[in-house]
């Protein structure tokens, strides 16, 4: 079930946030022991060398390149070095992103451009260089990692540019998934909700609480009616699932990974 031998995967931020396991890193294990090929690329090359490293050691295979998921000519050499290496590209992940908080008011546009470049424009351009090939071999499966800020508020908190890029990622992969739906290849989003990350105690912490990461945590897990936070793994096997050959009569759609989240509000 959910194998992926002979694929070749395409998984953009591919590292990790400090130690530990964020979505990319667990995404690229988790389909690297299901038999895939990983190709991924990461601003940071050690961490993407670290990602690279768990799997290899694990008997599995894994090259990583230093990319610029927001340059066009970055992204179309990460592309180009994948199909010199493999020669062809099955599978899509689209990891990378960020947040920063702001309302229209407070946040400064340069901030607004570069959220809109790492959440939004980072998955144009994947797409724009990949789905040609995937258009000439007539198949390919192409995952979208968005936010429950995406399609919910967050009473308290503000993170404009995040919540209406990550809608964006939600609504830009339908609008591919129908226009290749007889094209032979699938897109389809995940959206997490709020995760126990490395992200969590390395950055939001120092961002949004006080630089403690226990109470952060503490807080994060009383919002979730499963009474905790999700992790990198539960990520991982939501795209797992949507790449595999078990959700070839699924696209255009989301699976959301949020512990009832956002079922507790309108």
């Amino acid at each position: 079930m959910l194998r992926l031998d002979g694929k070749i995967a395409f998984i953009s931020g591919m590292g990790s946030v400090g130690e530990g396991w964020g979505n990319g890193r667990a995404t690229s294990v988790v389909m690297a022991r299901q038999g895939a090929t990983i190709f991924g690329t990461d601003l940071n090359p050690a961490a993407a060398e670290a990602t690279v490293a768990t799997i290899r050691a694990e008997g599995g295979q894994a090259h990583a390149v230093r990319c610029d998921m927001t340059d066009s000519e970055d992204v179309k050499a990460a592309v180009e070095a994948c199909m010199a290496r493999h020669g062809r590209i099955d599978i899509l992940v689209n990891n990378v992103g960020g947040s920063a908080p702001g309302d229209p008011v407070s946040m400064l546009e340069e901030v607004w451009h570069a959220q809109m470049d790492l959440n939004l424009k980072s998955v144009f351009l994947a797409c724009k260089h990949v789905l040609p090939i995937m258009q000439a071999q007539a198949k390919g499966a192409i995952v979208n990692v968005a936010s429950v800020a995406g399609v919910r508020d967050q009473p308290g908190r503000q993170y404009i540019a995040y919540a209406a890029s990550k809608a964006g990622v939600i609504r830009m992969s339908k609008a591919i998934a129908i226009d290749n739906a007889r094209k032979g290849i699938r897109c389809n989003t995940v959206v997490p909700g709020l995760m126990n990350t490395p992200l969590v105690s390395e950055r939001l912490a120092r961002q949004i609480g006080g630089n403690d990461a226990e109470k952060l945590i503490a807080e994060r897990n009383a919002r979730v009616p499963i009474g905790q936070m999700g992790d990198g793994w539960d990520v991982a096997h939501a795209v797992l699932f949507l790449a595999s050959e078990e959700a070839k009569h699924i696209t255009a759609t989301e699976i959301v990974v949020d512990g009832g989240l956002t079922a507790t509000r309108p």
